[in-house]
């Protein structure tokens, strides 16, 4: 038996407000589904971030529908959880949901034990970070559930693993329930994969099917995982797709015009035009020069960016060093100075980490909710 686990797909994601950006999206969606049926897997997992925002386009919408139709013409069945892409502040219905309520998928976010065939599937939605502290007793409840059953047990989650990567990390491995054969994760978006002696299975994030704007540009690859479950060890195999090129490159003021040059040779025979960013450091720079010589990759481009560095500049995060309780102590200050709890974790909890991100789309959305919400509670009073 093998299943597929797919995750933050993002659907609606609009970069540089470019239809083409778009429409990458979904061909790396339908790319993964199209894998999926051709490779015969028996199910889909979806593991969060389904759509870009809570309120998705209808054409992000569509995509979705057709996508699940498919898997349905050819009797594989799906299953998916809510990353906080997926959920309104405001707590309206999540548009996934339209999915579920007309069998087309299977929801699995609130933590109750699913059987598939002799598969135990259990999944819960993204929980926020002053929400953290609830999973203790869900995952006692999911570990006992785990342990009594025989087949595979598959645990879906959209959190970060702070071994995996310390800056997102919300939960520890060993916080996590131990009696399962498989994790399937969201909310990374690098491809991870490890095992730990205190786990029954593998800790596997997809990562994300195309970059987004959080990701910066930069050379990768993007896919999603097939997973045999045909033994008692699950087995990840991972399936690179096809996505649009994307260089970042670094070079001198000097060495411009040869970088250049070498871009073009490699980027012209190229069936879809990348995305390019280029770095230039060094003194006296001539932004005409520059501009002439960045110009001539523009028709060979998506887009194609540039920006000067200082040479000495350090491109690490200046936050690397940040105390482990930074957070807390932002939201003791937001609290002081706002004089309102539920205003400062909005501020701190929500809207900060996705302006820190450079999500402003996203923020402006969250920002608008916020406020539509809070004039509901004035006509109340």
């Amino acid at each position: 038996m093998i299943f597929s686990h797919i995750s933050d797909t993002h659907l609606g994601f609009v970069q540089y407000h470019s239809e083409e950006r778009e429409d990458d999206v979904y061909s790396a969606f339908n790319q993964a589904i199209d894998t999926s049926i051709n490779d015969h897997v028996d199910f889909v997992i979806f593991a969060g971030d389904i759509f870009h925002v809570p309120t998705p386009s209808g054409k992000a919408i569509l995509v979705l529908a057709n996508a699940l139709k498919r898997l349905k013409r050819n009797n594989i069945d799906s299953f998916f959880i809510l990353g906080e892409h997926d959920i309104s502040r405001m707590r309206a219905t999540p548009i996934p949901f339209v999915y579920h309520n007309l069998e087309f998928s299977k929801y699995i976010g609130n933590g109750k034990p699913f059987q598939y065939k002799d598969i135990m599937i259990l999944g819960y939605d993204k929980r926020r970070k002053n929400e953290i502290h609830t999973f203790e007793q869900d995952f006692a409840i999911a570990d006992i559930e785990a342990k009594n059953h025989t087949g595979h047990k598959i645990l879906v989650l959209h959190q970060g693993i702070t071994e995996i990567n310390k800056f997102a990390g919300e939960l520890n491995s060993t916080d996590l329930p131990k009696n399962f054969t498989y994790y399937a994760m969201g909310h990374l978006h690098e491809r991870e994969l490890k095992k730990f002696n205190h786990l029954g299975g593998p800790i596997a994030y997809p990562g994300s099917i195309e970059l987004t704007s959080s990701e910066g540009i930069k050379e990768t690859q993007k896919g999603f995982y097939e997973v045999d479950i045909s033994t008692s060890e699950a087995k990840p195999n991972w399936i690179r797709l096809d996505t649009r090129p994307q260089y970042s490159v670094r070079t001198s003021f000097e060495n411009l015009t040869r970088e250049v040059n070498n871009l073009s040779e490699k980027i012209q025979s190229f069936s879809r035009k990348p995305i390019v960013e280029i770095k230039i450091h060094g003194d006296n720079i001539e932004t005409d020069l520059v501009q002439s010589q960045i110009s001539r990759l523009f028709p060979l481009t998506l887009r194609c960016l540039w920006k000067t560095i200082m040479s000495e500049e350090n491109e690490g995060s200046v936050f690397i060093d940040k105390p482990a309780k930074i957070d807390d102590e932002m939201l003791k200050l937001a609290k002081d100075i706002l004089n309102s709890e539920s205003l400062a974790n909005f501020a701190i909890n929500d809207l900060l980490p996705l302006l820190s991100k450079n999500q402003i789309g996203e923020a402006n959305h969250l920002v608008i909710e916020n406020f539509n919400q809070f004039k509901k509670g004035v006509k109340k009073c």
